[in-house]
């Protein structure tokens, strides 16, 4: 598991940039360098040191575009401070193109060791629905009962999917 923000240097590729923050381009962009630069745009605003996760949309337009391309499911957990600033964005399990296996264990063991007084868990679906499945559903519960018993809050779980996102505290799922 490694931070996926932790010592990159975040150059917006593709791109020059002013001191205003606008974006210029010497030339036509395909959607996949788009995507590329939105994803170090947003990861380079994640690893600012305090960045909160202020928002769902905050979380789903990061996940968003860094789930984007993935062919795979990837569980990503987001770990946060009490005022849920990012200490850590990891991808955390690797699965196959309908799933993956989840530890709650190792979920725990990692939030205890970076402090964490809250998450966000992020996965996608290759399959292109951002519906989530019962296991969906049954995992989040593990993990929310798993992280409670050590002090921790679960906020949310988002499922990735077809340019969408689901959120299982939206749905009254957590």
């Amino acid at each position: 598991m490694n931070n996926i923000l932790a010592s990159k240097e975040y150059k917006i590729p593709y791109f020059a940039s002013d001191k205003k923050g606008k974006y210029k381009t010497k030339q036509p962009l395909s959607e996949n360098q788009i995507i590329k630069a939105a994803t170090a745009i947003l990861k380079s605003r994640v690893a600012q040191k305090g960045y909160t996760m202020s928002s769902s949309e905050d979380t789903r337009q990061l996940m968003m575009t860094h789930l984007a391309n993935c062919s795979n499911e990837v569980f990503v957990c987001l770990f946060l401070d009490n005022k849920h600033r990012v200490l850590s964005m990891e991808e955390t399990f690797y699965g196959t193109i309908d799933g993956t296996t989840i530890y709650p264990r190792v979920v725990v063991k990692r939030a205890l060791e970076l402090n964490a007084a809250a998450m966000i868990i992020v996965h996608n679906h290759p399959s292109g629905t951002s519906k989530p499945s019962l296991n969906d559903i049954q995992i989040t519960k593990i993990l929310d009962d798993a992280l409670n018993l050590v002090g921790i809050r679960l906020l949310d779980h988002i499922i990735v999917g077809g340019g969408e996102c689901s959120s299982l505290a939206e749905l009254g799922e957590l």
